[in-house]
């Protein structure tokens, strides 16, 4: 038996599910189609449970330096099942407070793998979906007005480099160690690599990262990546730049893994017990009924109109099967914009040059908009004003005086163009910049934005008077 609904959302993750929920705001009858838990990729194998370890890495840390802070405790140790505990835990929790919301706004929720299926007697337009149970059961029938695909991603390989979950592990894989290695080659610098390069460093496991292109982060600000290099070394984190992994030749030598590499011009290789492949994510179109519609491809990714929209209007797809931003709080907006489209609404699509991303290493790293490099790129003449956390009271009340905050301005209208940070605590002070762009500040205006003292913030209004060389206490 057929079941009618306004909107089957295909994937409970970040997007799917705050789709699921504005839609249920909106009057609508809601069913999500989910094969896994509630939550997805972020909840699960991402976002909070990396977090969760971070954090621990960094108490372990601070606890190491307490001597630094008047607290003398002896040696300490790591307890790294405890550690895996109350990753669990955090995440269990906030997976029932998902569960929650589903039940709250009357949410259908199937366990399952859904598929999108032809025109049918069900429907004289493709959408329908077909839903392979998860307990076994008979195939359920959805026949939906609407479809989001919000179906997510993987981590992607290399070529000819096979991931076995127990040398060769990706990021999902990493989340469930049950003990730390004490040697790791970290294939590729991004933000998951280098997140996962500063946990494992303060773990105390010895870490080389190996990078194709030139710098590490390589999406942001240079001035940031160069900070976050020098970061790494300090961590004694061994960095290797421009190296192309031979990764059809990676294979297991007695105990440890082998990974040759080109770099300059030279064959090398490393030896590790682990290797941690964090080179992107792959969209999750596989086998979901693309091919019953008219939908288009490009790149392994969907292609959306600008609210969302595939070539079949009445199907969307946000977050990562769409590519740009792969972040759980850009496919939350998309959701929300998506929905907010098919039910009449004044959409407001996300805008790239408004969304602050973060990396959650240590130190941290956030920023918005255009990079120093990038401005120029697009022809704007630019001017810009660092200030260092070094000449920050907070900063060194905290213990944590690394990094800087960086502004990037229009030189001809004094237009904020991108804000860039890395220290203690950015990810949790870029959405004053964030704000700032959206309501098209200027960086004085954000200067004379009064920061209370002593504060982290104070960086923010130094930096934004050292565009124009007004800093205050230097930087």
């Amino acid at each position: 038996m057929a079941v009618d609904y306004d909107l089957v959302i295909l994937g409970a993750g970040t997007g799917g599910y705050v789709a699921a929920i504005r839609a249920s705001q909106l009057g609508m009858k809601v069913a999500v189609v989910e094969k896994e838990k509630l939550g997805g990729t972020c909840l699960h194998k991402g976002c909070i449970p990396s977090k969760a370890l971070l954090r621990s890495a960094e108490v372990y840390k601070t606890v190491q330096k307490s001597n630094d802070f008047g607290v003398e405790i002896g040696e300490s140790s790591l307890n790294f099942s405890k550690v895996q505990k109350r990753k669990e835990k955090i995440v269990d929790q906030l997976y029932k407070g998902v569960q929650h919301l589903m039940k709250q706004g009357k949410i259908d929720v199937y366990k399952g793998f859904g598929r999108i299926l032809g025109p049918s007697i069900f429907s004289p337009s493709p959408g329908t979906i077909s839903v392979e149970m998860a307990d076994g059961s008979n195939n359920e029938m959805l026949v939906p007005k609407n479809v989001i695909i919000a179906t997510g991603s993987r981590p992607r390989t290399l070529p000819g480099l096979e991931i076995d979950h127990v040398h060769v592990l990706t990021s999902d894989d990493a989340l469930e160690l049950e003990e730390l290695p004490k040697t790791i080659t970290i294939i590729g610098g991004g933000v998951i690599g280098i997140e996962w390069a500063s946990m494992l460093a303060d773990f105390g496991v010895e870490v080389t990262v190996l990078e194709y292109l030139p710098k590490i982060l390589p999406t942001e600000d240079s001035d940031i990546s160069k900070e976050m290099l020098r970061a790494m070394k300090k961590k004694g984190v061994k960095v290797i730049t421009g190296a192309k992994v031979l990764s059809d030749q990676v294979k297991v030598e007695g105990k440890l893994m082998s990974v040759p590499y080109e770099h300059k011009g030279e064959v090398k290789t490393l030896q590790s017990d682990k290797v941690l492949v964090s080179v992107g994510r792959s969209a999750n179109i596989d086998d979901i009924g693309l091919q019953n519609t008219d939908i288009k491809i490009e790149n392994g990714f969907i292609v959306t109109n600008e609210f969302y929209q595939t070539k079949e209007s009445h199907i969307y797809a946000i977050g990562d099967v769409i590519g740009g931003l792969q972040l759980a709080h850009v496919a939350s907006h998309e959701g929300i914009a998506a929905v907010e489209h098919l039910a009449g609404k004044d959409a407001h699509p996300v805008d790239p040059n408004m969304v602050p991303k973060c990396t959650y290493s240590s130190p941290e790293v956030a920023s918005v908009g255009l990079s120093e490099d990038a401005a120029k790129d697009q022809g704007y003449n630019v001017k810009t004003g660092v200030f260092s956390f070094k000449a920050i009271g907070k900063a060194l009340v905290y213990g944590d005086t690394s990094g800087f905050v960086k502004f990037v301005s229009n030189s001809k209208n004094d237009d904020l163009l991108g804000v860039h940070m890395i220290g203690p605590h950015v990810t949790d002070m870029i959405s004053e910049a964030a704000l700032a762009k959206v309501l098209d500040a200027t960086h004085w205006e954000v200067a004379d934005t009064i920061h209370p003292h002593p504060s982290l913030s104070e960086a923010i209004g130094e930096a934004a008077l050292a565009v124009d060389g007004k800093a205050i206490h230097g930087g």
